[in-house]
């Protein structure tokens, strides 16, 4: 890579407790961000279960006042988040316990960025918000995906325009972030393949653009390692804990590699998303081998060194094109997203929306609305 300029902002995690059983330090860790009243924001399923009346019983033994919203949908929408904001505003809270999958830890991180700002979650960025006024955040993931739990932004559906917004803000980080492996035992096979393949696609992406960034590359590498030794074996063993582990590390690893930016594969399935509802991870893993093919020509260095330190059979992009194929099959994953109910109809609103995500703004190749447009149906029929 030609390096143009080394005028740089690089920011990374934050406070992070990891290891089986560190849910136990929940109360302690919104205490020491100086939180009284948190709210626990969760989606509907996972409020309902046992993990969750864990975590509110341990703040309340700490001392807090906890409460608790779950009318949170798999793909977030703004009114979500302003329904989490009135909840929030109806308890006296102080702080945001973001609990669950990568739905529930934006609408959370969304709600504590535009509680009481004077603009709207539209309007929110790094110009507009007043960072004074944003409340406290402790992430807990319960799945190894999105990486949510260390990133400096959100992704929310318009519930109006049927388009997913990227908001963004430096201090959008959560305060603690609690790793534990041992809340994600119970995922089953099909949302821990696609929730891995989330985190691959993140790594994937921020490993293959062209922005000066050593450090994320290098995160990065070592992510898809550990997602090419443990995701398997998570899927496989829902008990394994520590593949379980690994992979919320590997999680973690994609979102904080992603701030070297992202492509074509999240600039489509950020659009599918929000056409077709469907699961994100599960959109990533089905489109990624298209866009990689479609990249070839400028991605072909950072295969090789991929490759290499994969220790892959087979050199370079064959080989990594060859072990992303063989490890979807492995998970079960669709190889078309016709396979998953979408259709034709939209392709032409597919390729506009694509070549207006801000996610492709970094993919090594730029594309246009045709282009995405014949990216989507490659996915939808196979075509590679």
């Amino acid at each position: 890579m030609e390096i143009t300029s080394f005028s740089m902002n690089w920011h990374y995690p934050t406070a992070m407790k990891v290891g089986a059983g560190r849910i136990r330090e929940l109360g302690k860790s919104c205490k020491q961000l100086g939180m009284k009243a948190p709210l626990l924001v969760t989606d509907p399923g996972l409020a309902a279960m046992p993990m969750v009346e864990e975590a509110l019983q341990n703040c309340r033994d700490a001392g807090l006042q906890v409460g608790l919203f779950s009318a949170i949908k798999g793909n977030p929408t703004g009114g979500n988040v302003a329904d989490g904001v009135a909840a929030l505003k109806a308890g006296n809270h102080d702080g945001v316990i973001a609990f669950g999958g990568g739905s529930a830890i934006d609408a959370a991180k969304a709600v504590a960025l535009i509680a009481h700002q004077s603009v709207s979650l539209w309007e929110a960025g790094p110009a507009t918000i007043d960072a004074s006024k944003m409340l406290p955040v402790v992430a807990v993931p319960t799945t190894a995906g999105t990486g949510s739990e260390v990133g400096q932004a959100v992704v929310i559906t318009d519930d109006e325009k049927h388009v997913k917004r990227p908001i963004f803000h430096l201090k959008m980080v959560p305060g603690v972030v609690i790793l534990d492996p041992e809340l994600t035992l119970g995922l089953p096979a099909k949302l821990t393949a696609a929730t891995g393949m989330d985190a691959l696609a993140h790594n994937l992406e921020s490993y293959c653009t062209q922005v000066y960034h050593p450090m994320a590359e290098g995160i990065a590498l070592e992510g898809m390692r550990l997602v090419k030794e443990f995701l398997p074996r998570a899927t496989a063993n829902g008990q394994d804990v520590e593949a379980r582990q690994h992979m919320l590390v590997a999680s973690s690893m994609g979102a904080a590699a992603f701030q070297r930016g992202l492509g074509a594969i999240h600039a489509i399935s950020h659009t599918l998303g929000a056409l077709y509802d469907s699961h994100h991870g599960l959109l990533n893993a089905i489109v990624m081998p298209y866009v990689m093919v479609a990249n070839r020509s400028a991605i072909e260095p950072e295969m090789e060194r991929m490759a290499r330190y994969l220790d892959l059979p087979k050199p370079g992009f064959e080989g990594v094109l060859e072990w992303v194929l063989s490890l979807r099959e492995e998970l079960g994953i669709p190889h078309t997203l016709s396979e998953i109910g979408i259709d034709d109809a939209q392709a032409e609103t597919v390729g506009k929306m694509s070549a207006k995500d801000v996610a492709g703004t970094t993919n090594p190749i730029k594309y246009n609305a045709e282009q995405y447009q014949q990216l989507f149906l490659n996915a939808l029929r196979g075509t590679l």
